[in-house]
Formats: structure tokens, C-alpha cells, sequence
């Protein structure tokens, strides 16, 4: 067999010792496969383990409670091992523990506690699981109810000496049928591992044995760490079942090169989550990878979304928006216009290639609402068919313009390219040779 393995020491005196903090951690898939192996030793030696009854407590985060019997391997040695099972492995969290070594002579010794852990793994993200209570030795139970038929003896010799027998047997018939009641209750259970039937919780079928005092009873009745509030409950069953993250704060849909952007949000089968698309997937808001959030109003019966909402933001700030709708397909991304695209500011144009801006009328550019505009003018034109500057604002097709010539009347035409190249494509004038400058005052679409 193979097993996860994860070992731990004891060393039985009475100094104090901090609890101990393991590094051990179980998968809660770890079927048949998480082991804890313990060793003992007193005074630098093994301690046997001869006429010994070994268990383990088991206190989960969800105050689930479990005590099972060690498997002894090595009783000369002081070795002995315990393997979770699955139902122990489906409360995740941290975990308590400690030992207990009961000899059959009466004596007992506790371990300090010690603590592991266990992880759910992807397929186990939704299990919720349901709090639980397992106490293998079956006569701890009867010990509860036989305490309970020792307090109803002694006061039966009460009442014999305060007032009538009838009196006295009234009382100890309601008794019983409160501890039946409680009995009834606890046996129900469907988890329960020492279930018993109604016939068998009467008092005459309880063996007179000694219990916890009810003092016990009421201190465990009131921890305030295995119980929950009724306030309590009522937050946590409202609280959120669907995570937006995933357990570490990453988003929960990845959207690579060779992804399609709509086909990736609505096969997820989420209702509401987060996403990060590289630039360069199939209908990708920007060419720069974006992160953000989706919401799908409805599902099919399937668990995939019909209709919903989408934002993204890539790293320049731009945010962009989609309404999601299977039954017209994709929409295509919508771009949130900020301050700065509504009330842009003016900026020189950086020339190339031998062209000169004006002293008086620089060429300046602003983009606003999607749209570039050119104002200014400039001079010494370069030969026909070369870029005299490069935007990093691109149409989505080649736009031609044409602009006025300074000097002698005329036009000269001008091309921005889909590489944002600037490009002159020539002039017609009365004298070329006059021609100072060209002028510009244009808008040029980006869509």
C-alpha cells in the first residue's frame, strides 16, 4: 500500500509543552491513503504499548468530533499509526488532535495536542460538509445514560423522605421520560455509530453504571466553540455560496491566445466570476491583456449562460463593456470614454524624415471620442510616398485626406495608414516651387 505519511513524536511526562504545530497536510481525496504515525518514549526510552487501548481525538475546524482506536504496529517499541478515513477527509481545515492511552488497569495518560491539516482539491471546492460526531467506544454512551438513571435512584430516596411515594413516582416517570426523549433523539441520528432502538433506551434495559456529572453536561451545553448561536446560523447559511476568486484571490476563468473570448465566459458555468484575457484571443476586448468581471443574469438548463454583462480593463486603464446575449451572438466590446478622451489636450506631432514643423503653427494631434485630429502646419515636404510621422492611434482602414497649401494655391494629399504612418502621397499646386507649407486642421475616424 502507499500511503501520505506524516510522523510525529511524543514524550510522556509531566513538563509543560507547547501544543505541536505539524507541517503534515492531507488532500481531501486522499482515499485510503493518510496516515499518521506516532511513537512514544518515557525517560529517552520506547514506552510499551502492552495492555494498552490507544485512541485518538479528532476536533475539525467545523467542530466536527471524532475518537477512534490507533492501529498498534510495534507495542515493544512504542509504535502505532491511525489512516483518516473519508469521511474524516471531507472536513477540511485545521485539525486538533491528541492521544489517549488507556491500560487495563485503570490508568490513563493524554498527549499534548497537536495539529495538521487538510486541503479540498478542485473537485471538492463545493462540498459543504455537514458537522459530525463519531466516539467508537459504544460505552461511553451507556455511561451518559446510566449517570442519568443514578441521579433518578437518589431522588427517588429523596422523595420517599419528603413526601408521598405516589408523589415521589410522578417525578421519576416524568424523569424517564425525559431521558428517553434525549435518548430517542441522539439514537435518530442517521451518523450515529452506536444507534440503538427505541426498545433497547429504556432504563431498565441501561446498566447502573456511573456517567459525567450533570455539571459536565452543563459546561458542554455551554461552550461557545463547538456550538453555534442561532444568529450565528442564520449569517453563515446567508452568507455567499458562490465564490467570484479562487481560493487564492486569482480569477477563476483563464482566457488564452487560441481562446474565444465569448465561447470561454459562457461555457464556464458560472453565474458571476472573474477573468484575465491575454490580447491576443479571439475576440479580445484590447490588444493588451485585460482583466475584470462577468455576470450572467440567466442559464440554460445546461449551467450555461444565456445572457449577461462583461467588463474589462487592460493596463493602460481602458475599460470596455459587452451585453452578452446568446441568442444574437457576440456583440462586440464597447470602450468607457474617461476625462481624458472627452477633454483631451493638444500635443506636438514628433516629424520624420526631413519634415519641419512651423515656429508659428506647429502640427499638433488630440484623440477624442475615437476620433484623431490634426491642427498645425508644417514645411520641407519629403519625397513622395514617405512617412513624415508615426501615431500610436491606428484607424482600422487607410484613410486618404487632402489639406491646403501654403504659398501657392494648391492641395496636398495625405494618408494615415493602419500602422499609424502619416504618409505624404503628393501635391497639386499653381507653382510648386512657392509652396512654404501644408496646413491642417482635419479629423480622422479610429473605428
Amino acid at each position: 500500500m502507499i500511503y501520505k505519511e506524516g510522523e510525529i513524536s511524543f514524550d510522556i511526562n509531566a513538563r509543560r509543552v507547547a501544543p505541536i504545530s505539524t507541517n503534515i497536510q492531507f488532500f481531501t481525496q486522499d482515499t485510503g491513503s493518510a496516515k499518521l504515525s506516532f511513537s512514544f518514549t518515557k525517560d529517552g526510552a520506547p514506552l510499551p504499548l502492552s495492555a494498552v487501548d490507544a485512541k485518538i481525538v479528532l476536533l475539525y475546524a467545523n467542530d466536527s468530533f471524532y475518537k477512534r482506536s490507533l492501529t498498534l504496529t510495534d507495542k515493544v517499541n512504542g509504535k502505532a499509526e491511525y489512516v483518516l478515513s473519508d469521511e474524516e477527509l471531507k472536513h477540511y481545515g485545521e485539525v486538533k488532535a491528541e492521544i489517549k492511552l488507556y491500560y487495563t488497569n485503570g490508568q490513563a495518560l493524554a498527549t499534548v495536542f497537536f495539529t495538521f491539516s487538510i486541503a479540498k482539491t478542485l473537485e471538492d471546492q463545493n462540498i459543504v460538509p455537514v458537522a459530525e460526531y463519531y466516539i467508537e467506544d459504544v460505552e461511553s454512551f451507556r455511561d451518559q445514560i446510566s449517570q442519568t438513571l443514578e441521579e433518578i435512584k437518589a431522588k427517588f430516596d429523596e422523595f420517599e423522605n419528603i413526601e408521598t411515594k405516589n408523589g415521589a413516582q410522578e417525578k421519576a416517570d416524568a424523569a424517564e421520560t425525559n431521558a428517553k426523549a434525549y435518548t430517542d433523539q441522539h439514537a435518530a441520528k442517521t451518523d450515529n455509530p452506536h444507534k440503538v432502538t427505541k426498545s433497547q433506551v429504556g432504563l431498565a434495559n441501561v446498566d447502573n453504571v456511573k456517567q459525567a456529572a450533570k455539571t459536565d453536561f452543563d459546561t458542554h451545553v455551554a461552550d461557545n466553540v463547538r456550538h453555534i448561536t442561532a444568529d450565528e446560523r442564520t449569517k453563515w447559511n446567508g452568507s455567499q455560496l458562490f465564490k467570484i476568486t479562487n481560493d487564492v484571490g486569482g480569477v477563476l476563468v483563464s482566457i488564452g491566445d487560441t481562446d474565444d473570448f465569448y465561447t470561454k465566459i459562457i461555457q464556464s458555468g458560472r453565474r458571476f466570476g472573474t477573468f484575465y484575457s491575454t490580447g491576443k484571443a479571439i475576440n479580445a476586448a484590447s490588444t493588451n491583456s485585460t482583466r475584470g468581471v462577468f455576470h450572467m443574469t440567466s442559464t440554460d438548463s445546461n449551467g450555461l449562460g444565456t445572457f449577461g454583462y462583461v467588463i474589462a480593463v487592460d493596463w493602460q486603464n481602458n475599460m470596455f463593456t459587452n451585453y452578452l446575449d446568446l441568442n444574437l451572438g457576440w456583440q462586440g466590446w464597447r470602450r468607457v470614454l474617461t476625462s481624458s478622451d472627452l477633454s483631451p489636450a493638444w500635443n506636438n506631432v514628433t516629424l520624420i524624415n526631413g519634415a519641419k514643423q512651423d515656429s508659428v503653427y506647429p502640427l499638433k494631434f488630440s484623440v477624442s471620442n475615437n476620433v484623431l485630429w490634426l491642427r498645425g502646419s508644417f514645411g520641407t515636404l519629403p519625397t513622395i510616398g514617405t512617412s513624415v510621422a508615426k501615431f500610436t492611434n491606428k484607424p482600422t482602414q487607410l484613410v486618404d485626406f487632402v489639406v491646403p497649401t501654403i504659398g501657392s494655391y494648391g492641395t496636398a494629399r495625405f494618408a494615415l495608414t493602419t500602422d499609424g504612418d502619416l504618409r505624404y502621397d503628393g501635391m497639386l499646386a499653381n507653382d510648386e516651387t512657392k509652396v512654404t507649407r501644408v496646413s491642417f486642421n482635419e479629423s480622422i475616424p479610429l473605428w
